[in-house]
């Protein structure tokens, strides 16, 4: 039997220390927790349900051993914004019907956090590259894409309406 390791998982902004054996896989841990958001669905990487940001970059937990999280910060689809607050990509899903039976849909979201914070103006070819490794046998991809574009789009809209503020006030970038 393999000694269990106890490890350091900041998830969501909550710090948990746990006794794990090597071989656990982040995706186990962070269920046990219960960060349920975060789904078992292929547990080889293939299917994108339980993406999840670690320290910034989308990964597969099924691929991550929990102590190579160890420190790290990581981020769930729940831990993005509240039912109250919601991120703008988790209002854009459910608005443009991005959300259908909703199983690929925490991992699809954590898939376009990473792509909009490296690209905050993605092209429709690099919204479809960056949700490639996230399987959805409901919606056929459309909405999910409409629902990527639009919190672009809008972040350039705000950019350009403070950018104009910014302007008017006579002040420079």
């Amino acid at each position: 039997m393999m000694q269990p390791r106890v490890v350091t998982l900041n998830v969501n902004g909550r710090t948990h220390r746990v006794a794990l054996a090597p071989n656990v896989t982040l995706l186990q841990a962070l269920r046990d927790l219960g960060y349920t958001d975060v789904k078992n669905g292929c547990e080889k990487g293939d299917c994108g349900a339980c993406a999840v940001l670690l320290n910034g970059k989308a990964v597969n937990s099924c691929l991550v051993l929990a102590w190579q999280a160890d420190g790290a910060e990581i981020i769930t689809d729940a831990g993005l914004g509240t039912v109250d607050n919601p991120h703008p990509l988790q209002e854009a899903f459910a608005d443009t019907g991005a959300v259908q039976c909703g199983y690929c849909t925490p991992g699809m979201i954590i898939a376009a956090k990473a792509l909009l914070d490296r690209n905050p103006h993605p092209t429709e070819e690099e919204i479809r590259e960056a949700i490639s490794g996230n399987l959805c046998r409901c919606t056929g991809y459309a909405q999910i894409i409409e629902a990527i574009k639009r919190v672009s789009e809008s972040a350039s809209q705000r950019v350009s309406e403070s950018a104009r503020r910014r302007m008017s006030r006579g002040e420079r970038e």
